[in-house]
C-alpha cells in the first residue's frame, strides 16, 4: 500500500491514529492536521512512529524559531529580492505548482558577501511556505487535494564559480531545511539545459537528499521543451521555456514571476571574505616551492582548493606531470593553471578546475621570488567525483531515467 488517504494497510492506519494521538498536544501548532499532511511525515520514515514523531516536533521548532506563521509578510534584504534567482510560474496538468529555479546567472559569492547565511535560508523557508499555501489554495479551486509541487531547474550557464565551497555548504543546509521540513512534497523534479559540469554539482550535494527525493530527479536531454509539455500545458510554460507564457507587457521570461539573479554589485558586500578553516598547513622556505600531489583517475573531475598566506603575498600554479614517480620542476611539467602571485594574506584566495584528462595533477605553492622571507600557507585541497548516473544521462540523453 502507498501510505496515502485511501491506500492505507490496517497496520499503516492503526499508526496513523497512534500517531494523531502522540502529537495531540501539538497539533494545533501544525499548519494542517488532516491525514494528508500527517501521512507526509509517517511516509517520510517509513511508518515508524518514534521517528516521525521526532520529526514532527522538530519541525515545531523550527516553525517557532522561523516564525512560520507571518514569514510571507516577512521581507527578505533587498540583495536577496533582486538577486536570489528563482520563482512561481504556472501549474501542471494535474494542478501543481511549478517552481523554476535559475543557476546560471546566480551569484552565490556575491549574495554570501551581501546577506547572512541565516537570511538566505529563512528566504528558502519562506519561499516552501509560499508553496504550501499556493498548494492549500488549488486543492479549493480544484475541489481535490494539492499536496505536491513540481519543480524546473535550468542548469544552463552552471560553472566551477557555483562549486565554490561555501556556496556548496549553504545550498546543502537549504536542501536538508526542506527535506526535513517538507517531507513528500516534491512532485518530480527536472534538470534543464545540463552542462558537463552538472554530475559533479550533483554529486556534492545528492547526499543531502532522500533516497526518495532523488529518485524524482530526472536530467532531461536535447527533447526537454517537449517533455515539459507532456507535464505542464503550454499555456502555463513562460516562452523561454518552450511554451506560450509571457508576462502582460509580452516578457517571455515572465521576470514578473521569475528572478533571473545576475551579478551582485559590490555596493551591497558587507565583507570580502568567509572565515575558512584549512586541513593542512605548511612553512614555504625563502627560495624555494612546495608541491601537492593529486592523482585524477578520469576525465571531469574537478580540483577544488583554498589557501591563504601569512605576512606576504605567495605564488600558485597547477601542473599536470610528465613523469611519475618523481619530482618534477616546475619547468618540466605540462602547465594547467599558470603560476601567478596571490595577494593571499590580504585576502584568501580559492578555486577550481575541471581535469580534462587523467594523471597526476600538482598544486604548486611558490616562493622562489623571495630570496629573504619563508611564508605560511594554509590550504585545503578537494577531488569532486562526478555523479556517475547523471554523467551517463547527459551523455547519453536519456530523460528516463533518474540518478
Amino acid at each position: 500500500m502507498s501510505g496515502r488517504v485511501g491506500d492505507l494497510s490496517p497496520r499503516q492506519a492503526e499508526v496513523l491514529a497512534q500517531f494523531r494521538e502522540k502529537l495531540q498536544d501539538v497539533l494545533p501548532s501544525l499548519p494542517s492536521q488532516d491525514d494528508y499532511f500527517l501521512l507526509k511525515w509517517l511516509r517520510a520514515r517509513s511508518f515508524d512512529l518514534p521517528k516521525a514523531e521526532a520529526m514532527v516536533r522538530k519541525h515545531i521548532e523550527v516553525r517557532k524559531h522561523m516564525d512560520a506563521d507571518n514569514i510571507i509578510a516577512w521581507e527578505p534584504p533587498e540583495v536577496i529580492r533582486k538577486y536570489m534567482s528563482g520563482g512561481l510560474c504556472g501549474y501542471d496538468r494535474e494542478g501543481s505548482p511549478v517552481w523554476y529555479e535559475i543557476i546560471g546567472p546566480l551569484d552565490a559569492k556575491g549574495l554570501l558577501f551581501s546577506a547572512s547565511k541565516q537570511d538566505l535560508i529563512k528566504n528558502k523557508f519562506r519561499d516552501c511556505e509560499v508553496l504550501r499555501r499556493e498548494c492549500e489554495q488549488q486543492s479549493e479551486k480544484l475541489g481535490k487535494k494539492v499536496e505536491m509541487v513540481m519543480m524546473v531547474y535550468d542548469c544552463e550557464g552552471l560553472g566551477l564559480k557555483h562549486l565554490w565551497k561555501p556556496a556548496v555548504d549553504t545550498y546543502g543546509e537549504i536542501l536538508a531545511m526542506f527535506e526535513e521540513n517538507y517531507p513528500e512534497s516534491l512532485k518530480r523534479l527536472f534538470i534543464v539545459k545540463a552542462p558537463k559540469l552538472f554530475p559533479v554539482a550533483y554529486n556534492l550535494v545528492k547526499h543531502f537528499l532522500s533516497e526518495d527525493t532523488r529518485k524524482k530527479v530526472v536530467v532531461l536531454g536535447s527533447n526537454w521543451k517537449e517533455v515539459l509539455q507532456k507535464y505542464i500545458d503550454p499555456a502555463q510554460i513562460p516562452v523561454e521555456y518552450g511554451g506560450t507564457l509571457t508576462d502582460p507587457d509580452g516578457d517571455p521570461k515572465c521576470s514578473s514571476k521569475i528572478n533571473y539573479g545576475g551579478d551582485v554589485p559590490q555596493h551591497y558586500y558587507v565583507r570580502d571574505q568567509l572565515a575558512q578553516k584549512y586541513d593542512h598547513s605548511v612553512v614555504v622556505n625563502r627560495g624555494s616551492s612546495h608541491q601537492v600531489e593529486y592523482e585524477i583517475l578520469f576525465p571531469g573531475c574537478v580540483l577544488r582548493w583554498q589557501f591563504r598566506s601569512e605576512g606576504a603575498d605567495i605564488g600558485f600554479g597547477v601542473y599536470l606531470k610528465t613523469k611519475v614517480g618523481e619530482r618534477q620542476r616546475a619547468g618540466d611539467m605540462t602547465e594547467v593553471l599558470p603560476n601567478q602571485r596571490y595577494n593571499a594574506h590580504m585576502v584568501p584566495e580559492d578555486g577550481s578546475l575541471t581535469c580534462s584528462t587523467p594523471g597526476i595533477y600538482v598544486l604548486r605553492f611558490d616562493n622562489t621570488y623571495s630570496f629573504l622571507h619563508s611564508k605560511k600557507v594554509s590550504y585545503s585541497v578537494e577531488v569532486l567525483l562526478p555523479d556517475t548516473a547523471s554523467a551517463q544521462q547527459i551523455q547519453g540523453e536519456s530523460p528516463n531515467h533518474s540518478p
